[in-house]
């Protein structure tokens, strides 16, 4: 207000002098006629409009125009008009001179508002190059309040982001609103300009998220560009969250390629060990000089390298498969191809158990990977042996249900509680009777549950007396023939 006041206290004398003036100049000394006159002064309260606005030129046309009635318009020297027409002429002055001036004032308002619009945007401009380009020690939420302050101007700028429920400051901390006022206008989500102060509230949202709310005083900024920028650091957040994120899973990605590498090498230094010790031990076995009790150690040697065998290439078929290096070699398999050669390479760890085979004669050729089918059916007959007593048999069907191939493994041996049927296909996990007292490493279930699903079918498991049987002479109320049925299934198209 003082301010205006001030402007006013010079402005309105200047332009009264300047009509003193040119009054003056064509009075005394260049004697022209009125329409000169008229149209001098007209141009002088134009240029003043454009200069200093409307309201000191509306002051200055009525002076003018009392000047050209009482200096130029007979008779000479008295505001009053001889002629009725100058009455028409003064009147047209007046309009003129006005209109004129609105006009001038105008032009220069939206000239100004064009040059305005056009330093915010360059300033958008350099801020979205900042935001979206460049990189700080600091990261994009404490940054951009020192980038608004320098590109606008701006006394203070604050950020509340939701993220990490921090408030970035920069600026005369003072003028700022506290940190719960910020926190409130994220949660709400509403916008507030303080014209008086030149404030603004805004919501920093992108597609309905909230990612905090920003804070500006003072500076040279619209309310049009307070929302661009808001709705630019939105784009900016996403762009940074989603790029942190995509360093991230690159990250983890070599690490699984650097681990599947490690033991791929790690693997191969194991393998040719165990397969010298395997075929050492075979060789000893088929030796009939061997007594009783080195039969039974070599027994023992050539099984424990079979589970150590076994060991390493679920190690090594896990860190394959999540460092996405699963690759199927897919041929038509018979049904009994299917099976039979993971039953041969597995039979040595069946401790002489029954397995009865059941084939259904009219299923054709099914597309699948034959090494990893072999080792999903290990698995499955693998855990089947060591959750069942060692005189139960195991059954294997192979069927076809609704254009798939079904693949069944059947033991009769305490099942697999309820709780625990969607659980034991995660990594590692074990169930809780299991865990002490049967040996294992809790990836065989889940490597066969990835490449059933890499091959386009399912995997699952049932447990129940009314849907199992139950295994003839076992007595009431025992968990023999209880059992465990774990299926698969092979699209065979």
């Amino acid at each position: 207000m003082q301010v205006r006041f001030l402007e006013w206290a010079v402005r309105g004398p200047a332009s009264l002098a300047i009509v003193a003036l040119i009054t003056l100049l064509y009075f005394r000394y260049l004697h022209v006629n009125s329409t000169t006159v008229a149209l001098t002064l007209v141009l002088a309260i134009m240029a003043v409009a454009t200069w200093w606005g409307l309201a000191v030129a509306s002051v200055m046309a009525v002076a003018a125009m009392l000047c050209f009635n009482y200096f130029f318009l007979p008779p000479i020297g008295a505001f009053t008009i001889a002629d009725p027409q100058n009455w028409v002429a003064l009147a047209a002055f007046l309009v003129t001179a006005i209109v004129a001036s609105k006009l001038s004032a105008s032009a220069k308002q939206q000239a100004d508002q064009a040059l305005q619009r056009q330093q915010e945007m360059e300033r958008l401009y350099d801020l979205s190059r900042a935001m979206l380009l460049g990189g700080a020690d600091r990261g994009l939420a404490g940054e951009v309040p020192y980038r608004l302050v320098q590109s606008f101007g701006a006394g203070a700028v604050a950020f509340f982001d939701r993220r990490s429920g921090q408030v970035f400051r920069a600026g005369a901390e003072n003028l700022g609103s506290s940190d719960s006022v910020l926190k409130d206008t994220a949660m709400q989500g509403t916008f507030a300009h303080d014209a008086a102060q030149g404030r603004f509230l805004v919501p920093v949202t992108l597609g309905g998220h909230v990612a905090g709310s920003l804070e500006m005083v003072g500076g040279a900024i619209s309310e049009a560009a307070a929302q661009a920028v808001a709705n630019l650091l939105a784009i900016a957040l996403e762009r940074e969250a989603a790029q942190t994120a995509a360093l991230r899973a690159d990250a983890a990605r070599q690490n699984e390629e650097l681990k599947s590498t490690l033991l791929d090498a790690l693997a191969h230094d194991f393998k040719t060990p165990l397969t010298s010790i395997k075929a050492a031990a075979s060789a000893l076995l088929q030796d009939g000089t061997n007594t009783a009790a080195q039969r039974e150690l070599l027994t023992v040697m050539e099984e424990e390298t079979d589970r150590l065998n076994g060991m390493v290439t679920e190690a090594i078929q896990m860190a394959k498969i999540e460092a996405g290096q699963l690759k199927l070699n897919k041929q038509p398999l018979s049904p009994e191809a299917l099976v039979n050669p993971a039953l041969e390479q597995i039979r040595s760890r069946l401790d002489g158990r029954p397995v009865k085979v059941t084939i259904d004669p009219q299923l054709g050729p099914v597309p699948a990977d034959p090494e990893l089918i072999s080792i999903t059916v290990q698995q499955l007959l693998d855990n089947a042996a060591k959750y069942s007593p060692p005189d139960s048999a195991l059954e294997i069907a192979v069927n076809r249900q609704d254009g798939n191939a079904l693949v069944t493994v059947t033991d009769h041996g305490t099942g697999v509680p309820e709780h625990e049927r969607t659980r034991i296909f995660e990594k590692f996990y074990r169930g809780r009777t299991a865990r002490e007292r049967i040996p294992g490493t809790g990836m065989g279930l889940s490597i066969a549950q990835k490449i059933i699903q890499a091959h386009g079918g399912e995997i699952w498991v049932d447990s129940a007396p009314a849907t199992l049987g139950s295994t003839p002479g076992s007595t009431p109320g025992s968990t023999q023939g209880k059992g465990a049925r774990f299926s698969f299934t092979l699209p065979i198209t």
